[in-house]
């Protein structure tokens, strides 16, 4: 990276999706499962009111819900809990012997196999599912992410006020703490922050190292380990700046195109004047 401009296509169709994750993934993941094996109980309960009137071996579509359920609110992993607890509560209350893990029937044994298998097969249809809709919303945030600094760059808005924005812009398209730095007479000076971002002596030492070498530096690793920001440099007419993302506070850690992405926001300030 040269210590002039950089000048990127920026066409926010180009992006690829990464936003902020759902409400149900911030969740704790003890939370998650316990909520996951709960709906498994429930499952049981109606089951034993069920019994009476319906064979048990039809019974074993009442645990196929919970699981596709978890998978659609906490994703694979919950849901195969459920998968997993299902198939054990259905063994354990509604084959003979019940309330033994023994199965003495080869056609409950079936039918418990066959659950554990639906089970997988939903979780892992159901999981996918969700994934492709968690990506279809990152791509609408980041898409009016890039528009609303695209709109402030066209229209001319004053400096100040597109790095706010794109400091926002990054904060929303990684789902991280992110800041914009510019080297001042004495130290690397905020002129815009967002998503919480706080800055350490070793993250400003680190902003000044991207400008001096014209290279991003990585959070936790050489020369600045005690950093905990990614830092870009930007050379601008009226300045040099350091923009910056903790991705050791991002949702989901640093994407494998977090260069292209940062770059995109680099292009529209690189606009400016």
């Amino acid at each position: 990276m040269s210590r002039s401009a950089i000048i990127v296509d920026v066409a926010p169709a180009a992006v690829q999706p990464f936003a902020p994750a759902a409400e149900a993934d911030r969740l704790p993941p003890a939370l998650q499962y316990l909520i996951g094996v709960g709906a498994v109980g429930l499952a049981v309960a109606v089951g034993l009111g069920l019994e009476r009137v319906i064979p048990a071996a039809n019974l074993t579509l009442l645990f196929v819900l919970p699981v596709l359920a978890a998978a659609m609110a906490f994703g694979w992993r919950v849901s195969m809990a459920a998968a997993v607890a299902g198939a054990i509560a259905f063994d354990f209350f509604f084959t003979e012997p019940k309330y033994s893990l023994a199965i003495a029937s080869a056609a409950d044994l079936w039918s418990t196999g066959l659950l554990l298998a639906i089970g997988a097969a939903v979780s892992t249809l159901a999981a996918y599912s969700r994934r492709l809709a968690t990506q279809a919303r990152r791509a609408a945030i980041r898409a009016r992410a890039l528009q609303a600094l695209a709109h402030a760059v066209v229209t001319g808005a004053p400096r100040p006020e597109i790095l706010e924005r794109a400091a926002l812009t990054l904060n929303e398209v990684f789902g991280a703490p992110a800041v914009i730095l510019a080297r001042g007479p004495d130290t690397m000076e905020v002129r815009a922050s967002a998503g919480g971002a706080t800055l350490s002596p070793s993250d400003r030492t680190a902003a000044a190292t991207a400008l001096d070498l014209g290279a991003p530096t990585h959070g936790g690793a050489y020369p600045i380990d005690r950093a905990r920001f990614d830092f870009w440099p930007l050379i601008l007419s009226g300045g040099e700046f350091a923009l910056g993302v903790d991705f050791g506070r991002a949702e989901e850690g640093r994407p494998a195109d977090a260069q292209e992405q940062v770059e995109a926001v680099m292009g529209y300030l690189s606009a400016t004047h």
